[in-house]
């Protein structure tokens, strides 16, 4: 009920905001714009160090996970496998439909837009060494976010094979516990999110000019719903059908799942029914299903790295950054690394995303005109998530029998 409640709230939110934009009063556009800028800050706020948490304790759980290394080994092969191909979709769908430049004035009128790094400026080394740290408090202070995700990297790798001493296992409670604060923070900021989609939605349709706004918005969305349907109808089912396994079945035998997934927007708390479809429906082995599911929920995010990619681009681009043939492979090749590391946080993708254009200089009130159409692009993410986590469960069982 909660989940329905919440559903009509956003899309309350957004008609009524576009309502009010469309109204062009002076003062209340001034009191969107204030209430828009400080949801941009709130999210900075929450971005980095749930990201980096996340990363850390996700990693940090694989410690365990030694006696089952041959069915891990082969889930996480599709994982990545998936995960790459759906980034690649993502990319080539962008570089096709080309969305173009929304209106300067939009995007400064929704907040205050950070002036973007050139990459001309910089060259490929250079733009390397800044992102290894040679000190553990500045990334923090600098809100470099791609430092932080390698250091996260490194730590979650560490805790994960370290022997789990009784100091081990107080860092871990630490994290653990830090994160259960972080996440708590962030459900309080989400149930005032009506609010923010409220002020997000009246500045859109405030400043929507001869339809420029329009036309790269609806290029964007099309680059991303675009994405995932190829990834959902195509590539996933010919993935199935060169492990000998027909698309058509698995799909069938696990729609109670992904349906789920579609309305609930959660993979965690779709997860006691995916698990249950494909052991009694599909067939998957207990051992399988019990195992790979739960990580695959973490770490398989088609939808994310699809997201991740597309708007990071539609970012960058609207902040005045080249985007040339290897910036864009290096961004497919962070997108997949940060959607692995994304662990299931709520409006992960989206938090993610803003860290990362946050860390570059890139305008972040972009992501704020995103955000009204946001939820509906979950949706879509999240079922394409737990389809994509219901094919690796079936090929991984297919290949260890």
């Amino acid at each position: 009920m909660s989940q329905h409640r919440q559903m009509l709230l956003w899309i309350g939110a957004l008609v009524v905001g576009a309502a009010i934009g469309m109204a062009q009063v002076g003062w209340i556009d001034n009191i969107m714009a204030f209430i828009a800028s400080v949801y941009t800050r709130l999210f900075q706020l929450l971005a980095v160090p749930t990201i980096v948490l996340a990363v850390i304790t996700t990693l940090s759980t694989l410690g365990g996970q030694k006696d089952s290394g041959r069915i891990f080994r082969t889930a996480l092969k599709y994982t990545i496998l998936t995960t790459v191909a759906a980034a690649a979709v993502g990319l080539v769908l962008y570089i096709i439909v080309a969305p173009g430049n929304l209106p300067s004035n939009l995007i400064n009128k929704i907040g205050d837009v950070s002036q973007s790094i050139g990459v001309a400026e910089t060259s490929y080394t250079e733009h390397f060494l800044s992102v290894v740290p040679n000190n553990i408090v500045r990334p923090f202070l600098e809100g470099n976010v791609l430092s932080l995700i390698l250091i996260a990297f490194a730590v979650g790798i560490a805790l994960s094979r370290m022997k789990r001493t009784e100091g081990v296992e107080t860092v871990l409670k630490l994290l653990f516990g830090l994160q259960e604060l972080l996440f708590y923070l962030i459900h309080w900021l989400i149930w005032t999110l009506p609010l923010g989609i409220l002020a997000f939605s009246a500045q859109l349709a405030s400043q929507i000019t001869a339809g420029v706004a329009a036309e790269s918005l609806g290029k964007y969305i099309l680059v991303i719903v675009g994405g995932n349907c190829i990834q959902f109808f195509i590539v996933l089912p010919l993935f199935l059908l060169s492990r000998g396994l027909n698309p058509l079945h698995v799909l069938s035998k696990m729609m109670p799942a992904v349906l789920m997934a579609l309305f609930t927007k959660s993979s965690a708390a779709t997860l006691p029914v995916t698990m249950d479809t494909s052991e009694r429906r599909l067939g998957v082995s207990s051992k399988v299903a019990r195992f790979v599911l739960p990580i695959c929920t973490t770490i398989n995010m088609n939808g994310c790295a699809t997201f991740i990619l597309v708007t990071s681009l539609f970012v960058m681009q609207n902040g005045g950054i080249e985007l040339s043939i290897p910036t864009m492979l290096l961004w497919l090749l962070l997108s997949v690394v940060s959607a692995i590391g994304n662990a299931g946080v709520p409006m992960g993708c989206f938090f993610l995303t803003l860290s990362l254009m946050t860390g570059i200089g890139a305008p972040v009130a972009i992501m704020g005109i995103i955000l009204p159409v946001y939820t509906i692009i979950d949706m879509i993410e999240t079922a394409e998530n737990v389809w994509s986590d219901s094919c690796v469960a079936a090929m991984t069982d297919h290949d260890l029998k």
